[in-house]
C-alpha cells in the first residue's frame, strides 16, 4: 500500500507542482525554514499539517480563503507574519499544555501503567510560559486553551491563568479539564480569568466510568459540570470521545442533557495515538452518529460553523444547549486549522498528527533574545512545502485515512472498491483533491 500511494504521490508532484507554490509578496511572510532548518533546529520535515482538502460537503467546507478574516486588520503589523504558513492560513490559537502528569488513565489516551514523565526541571515554568505566551500574543494569538496532562493538577495554575489573562490582545483564556477537582477549583479560576471550560465526559454511567477511566470520580465530573453552569459559563463543553460498543449507546442520552442545560455536547472521533490500541472497528463515523440523533430526536438544525472550527455544530430545536461532532478521522478538518501547540516540556507543535516539533525550552535557557525566539517559531509555523510535505512519515497517516476510507466506502458500497485500479483512484482522487493553490483571499482547488 506505501509503494502504491508514494508512487501515485510523486508523480502528482510531478504534474501539479506548480499548484504548491506560494507568492510570498502577496501572502505577505517571510519563510525562515532554509536558515533554521539547516542549523538542525527545527526536528522533522513534515510542515504544520497533512494536505489541506475540500470537504466532502461543500456547503460547509472551511478553507484558507474564509480564514482571511482572522488576520490581522493592520496590514502593517508584520509581526503577525510569524503565524502564517506555507497554506496562508493564519494560526491565532494557541494550545498550551502545563503538565504531563493526569489523574486518570482513559483508555484511549494512556496505558494503565502511564507514560514516561519528564522531569520537572526539563518542563517549563511559570516564567517560561508566560514569555512564550506574550510572544505569541504580542504577533496575534488570541485564544490560548491551557491542556495537560490534567492541567488542574498543577500546582501554579490559578497564578498561572492570572499571568495569562492579563495579557494584552487575549480574549479567551480556555481551559480542557477532566473535572476531577474541578469543582473546588474553579471559582478561583474563573478570577484568574479562565473564561471558557471543556469537560472531558465519555460515559454517564459510574461504573462504565471507572472501567474507561480506570478510576473512580464519575459523580466528581459531573459536579464540576453543574458547577460551571452555576458560575455562569455558557456554554459549558462536553468532549465525549465515541468508541463502538463501549459507550456509542449514550449518544442520545448525551444529546437529552442539552434539553435543560447550557452545554454543548462534542462527539468526538475515535482517534488513534501512541498507547491507545486503536481499532477501525472501534470508530463511529459522524455520520452514523448524526443518524442517530435524528431517529431519536426532530428537527435536528445545522449551525453556522466559524470558520477555523474543528467541529461540525447542530442544535435539537427546543433545547437550551447545543451538539457538535469533531469528525477527525472521517472528514479532517486541516484546511481551516488554526491551532499551534506548546507541549509541557517546552517544544512546539504546529499539528498535532505531525513528527516535527522544535525545541523553545532549550533557546530560552540558552539566553536567546525575543526576537530570535520569533524567528524560530516563524521557521517552525512557515516551513517549507514543497516536496518534503510528502515525507514517508506524512505518507503514513495518509495510509491510515485512505485506509479508513476504504473501509468504509466497502461498508456501505459492497464489492466497488474490490479490484485494484478503483483503490488506486480512490487514492489517486484523494491526494488530487488536496492539491490547493493558495492565493492572497480565495483558494482555487484543482481536481
Amino acid at each position: 500500500m506505501r509503494g502504491c500511494v508514494w508512487e501515485l504521490l510523486q508523480g502528482c508532484l510531478r504534474s501539479r507542482r506548480a499548484y504548491f507554490s506560494v507568492d510570498g509578496s502577496r501572502c505577505r511572510f517571510g519563510c525562515l525554514s532554509d536558515s533554521y532548518g539547516s542549523s538542525g533546529k527545527i526536528r522533522g520535515c513534515c510542515p504544520s499539517v497533512g494536505t489541506p482538502s475540500c470537504s466532502r460537503s461543500m456547503a460547509s467546507a472551511t478553507s484558507c480563503a474564509v480564514l482571511s478574516e482572522a488576520l490581522p486588520k493592520d496590514k502593517d503589523n508584520l509581526a503577525s507574519d510569524m503565524l502564517i504558513d506555507s497554506f496562508g492560513r493564519f494560526h491565532n490559537y494557541l494550545r498550551i499544555s502545563l503538565t504531563e502528569r493526569c489523574n486518570l488513565r482513559c483508555h484511549y489516551c494512556m496505558p494503565a501503567e502511564g507514560v514516561e514523565l519528564t522531569p520537572n526541571s526539563q518542563l517549563l515554568s511559570h516564567a517560561e510560559i508566560v514569555r512564550l505566551a506574550n510572544l505569541f500574543v504580542t504577533s496575534g494569538v488570541d485564544k490560548i486553551r491551557l491542556t495537560g496532562g490534567e492541567p488542574t493538577i498543577r500546582k501554579d495554575i490559578e497564578d498561572i491563568c492570572l499571568s495569562l489573562s492579563n495579557l494584552k490582545g487575549l480574549k479567551t483564556l480556555a481551559m480542557t479539564t477532566n473535572g476531577i477537582i474541578l469543582t473546588k477549583k474553579l471559582p478561583k479560576l474563573k478570577e484568574c480569568g479562565v473564561n471558557a471550560i471543556n469537560i472531558s465526559l465519555d460515559t454517564l454511567v459510574p461504573a462504565k466510568f471507572e472501567f474507561m477511566t480506570r478510576r473512580k470520580g464519575h459523580e466528581r465530573v459531573m459536579g464540576s459540570m453543574d458547577a460551571a453552569i452555576e458560575l455562569g459559563y455558557n456554554p459549558v463543553k462536553i468532549n465525549c470521545v465515541v468508541m463502538r460498543g463501549l459507550n456509542d449507546d449514550e449518544i442520545c442520552d448525551f444529546v437529552e442533557m442539552t434539553r435543560e442545560k447550557p452545554i454543548n455536547v462534542r462527539f468526538i472521533e475515535f482517534m488513534p495515538f501512541d498507547g491507545n490500541v486503536w481499532n477501525v472497528k472501534k470508530l463511529v463515523p459522524y455520520v452514523e452518529m448524526l443518524d442517530r440523533v435524528r431517529q431519536r430526536f426532530k428537527n435536528v438544525q445545522r449551525l453556522k460553523d466559524h470558520p477555523a472550527d474543528t467541529a461540525k455544530n447542530f442544535i435539537v430545536e427546543g433545547h437550551c444547549g447545543t451538539v457538535s461532532f469533531i469528525t477527525s478521522m472521517t472528514e479532517h478538518f486541516c484546511a481551516g486549522c488554526n491551532r499551534l501547540r506548546l507541549l509541557a516540556d517546552g517544544n512546539f507543535k504546529v499539528c498535532l498528527f505531525g513528527p516535527s516539533e522544535v525545541s523553545l525550552r532549550d533557546p530560552i535557557r540558552a539566553g536567546v533574545d525575543d526576537l530570535g525566539l520569533k524567528e524560530i517559531i516563524g521557521a517552525a509555523v512557515c516551513i517549507d512545502s514543497g516536496p518534503s510535505l510528502f515525507s514517508l512519515e506524512l505518507v503514513d497517516i495518509s495510509c491510515r485515512r485512505i485506509a479508513f476510507t476504504m473501509r468504509c466506502m466497502q461498508h456501505h458500497l459492497q464489492g466497488i472498491l474490490h479490484t485494484e485500479s478503483a483503490v488506486r483512484a480512490c487514492i489517486l482522487h484523494n491526494v488530487r483533491m488536496s492539491c490547493c493553490r493558495i492565493y492572497h483571499g480565495d483558494v482555487e482547488t484543482n481536481v
